[in-house]
């Protein structure tokens, strides 16, 4: 080979060489930013694009317009903790005995999302991305299970299961710890949504431009009690005479205003064609009646509540928005909050990390059409371990059985508010389901924490 060959080659590959280098930055930064929105406590027919006439939320509408609208989205669990435990891993919780919510107690080690589970944002970590979260954790008070040490590596926040809405207001020790960022106490500004959606949109601008795509955890703590709202929110309710519920009217409007200043960075900042968005509700509104006997969420027309395998416990508002990728409309295949993960580890082109134990399934092929029918065969739901309740759905049928009732079976496609049982005109599909949720718990467990106690009311000294 002569001296001018090689010297040719020689050229050629550092040509190539530099050209990958430069390239790199472009084409890592091609992968989408992903930002996770997570509502707490919020009523199925308590958003616009869900039709509700009563509470007016225009970003979240437009949002909407944007999405594909999955009308059949389910969170993992009816309560607060263990839904974003699942979320947290792309794993129904009770693999893992994270079925209830942990107490505040920093001293624990055991009460909080088990170490032993790979999380969310450790992976897209691995992927390259930059990971953020904002608001609520409610994933173990000890350190070891502090954000900045499951994978976050941005966090402020409120650690706990929730918190008072106004600086300085008094409340439970849980309900008014220090707000924290990055491992360290600081105090709370301005109404808490408020400053969430700040922060949030902080850090939306904070890292446009960069190489690195990002992923933000955004869990607001509305409009989950105590219902505090400020007074330019109440007014603008001053119809609604039952209080609670004007109240919770206005604390939802106030998150969707603060969800409008997020999605407005990321218009200001040219990021929102490459920003895959999730919207969801941690589980359905809760059965909290005020003082004159009135609840102040609605989850028309769905049956149940907050802490209910019915469909109101666990059926929930439920978008996905992508707009270089996904063509909004609307999307009727069942679909899990369990399918955040796997899906924004899909879409960051990173296959070969898949977990090999996911229960979510990546939704990214079907909500554009690639593929056909439905992402999931079943899906199940239990809430207070083995012998609790169970529900699961297998295409429109969905059986309910509750601690050691004869169970209940219902045709979602005819009767989405769960009213006529048909266990008895279908014995078949009956002994199918229960043999389902047999075989399914026997890749679960027993809770490994319990939820706190309510502390048992004070008698009146006389």
């Amino acid at each position: 080979m002569s001296a001018r060959r090689t010297f040719s080659r020689l050229v050629m590959r550092s040509f190539l060489f530099l050209t990958a280098l430069l390239l790199a930055p472009a084409a890592f930064a091609a992968k989408p930013n992903v930002l996770l929105i997570v509502a707490d406590d919020l009523g199925y027919n308590d958003v616009g694009f869900q039709g509700s006439k009563e509470i007016p939320t225009p970003h979240l509408d437009k949002l909407a317009v944007q999405s594909l609208h999955c009308t059949n989205g389910y969170v993992s669990h009816p309560f607060c903790s263990p839904t974003r435990a699942g979320i947290m891993t792309g794993r129904y919780q009770q693999r893992f005995g994270h079925e209830n919510n942990p107490a505040w107690l920093p001293e624990d080690t055991v009460a909080g999302l088990p170490l032993t589970e790979t999380t969310y944002p450790q992976l897209m970590q691995q992927a390259g991305y930059t990971t953020g979260a904002v608001g609520k954790w409610h994933l173990g008070a000890h350190p070891q299970f502090h954000p900045n040490k499951r994978g976050f590596d941005e966090y402020f926040g409120a650690l706990g299961g929730g918190h008072q809405y106004f600086p300085g207001d008094k409340g439970g020790a849980e309900y008014t710890i220090p707000l924290n960022r990055d491992g360290k106490d600081e105090p709370q500004t301005k109404y808490l949504t408020d400053q969430f959606g700040d922060e949030a949109a902080a850090f939306v601008g904070r890292h446009a431009g960069e190489a690195k795509p990002w992923m933000l955890y955004l869990a607001f703590n509305a409009p989950h009690t105590p219902l505090q709202a400020p007074q330019a929110w109440l007014d603008k309710f001053s119809q609604i005479a039952d209080k609670s519920r004007q109240a919770y009217v206005a604390m939802v409007g106030s998150m969707d205003e603060a969800i409008g200043g997020v999605l407005a960075k990321l218009d200001e900042t040219k990021q929102r064609e490459n920003t895959l968005i999730f919207f969801v509700s941690d589980n359905g509104g809760p059965n909290l009646q005020a003082k004159n006997g009135s609840n102040f969420t609605n989850n028309a027309p769905l049956r149940g509540a907050k802490g209910d395998v019915y469909e109101g416990g666990v059926r929930v508002p439920f978008l996905v928005s992508w707009p270089g990728k996904i063509k909004p409309g609307v999307y009727e295949q069942p679909v899990i909050a369990l399918d955040f993960l796997p899906t924004s580890l899909a879409v960051a082109d990173v296959a070969a990390r898949m977990p090999k134990n996911l229960d979510g399934v990546d939704l990214l092929p079907f909500l554009t059409g690639e593929k056909t029918g439905a992402p999931h065969g079943t899906l199940f739901w239990r809430s207070g371990g083995p012998g609790g309740n169970n529900a699961v759905r297998r295409g429109d049928m969905k059986l309910v059985r509750l601690g050691k009732a004869e169970p209940e079976l219902y045709d979602l496609a005819a009767d989405i508010g769960e009213t006529k049982n048909l266990a008895t005109e279908k014995p078949e599909i009956v002994k199918e389901l229960v043999s389902a949720i047999t075989e399914w718990e026997k890749g679960t467990i027993a809770p490994i924490f319990q939820s706190p106690k309510q502390a048992p009311k004070k008698k009146k000294v006389k």
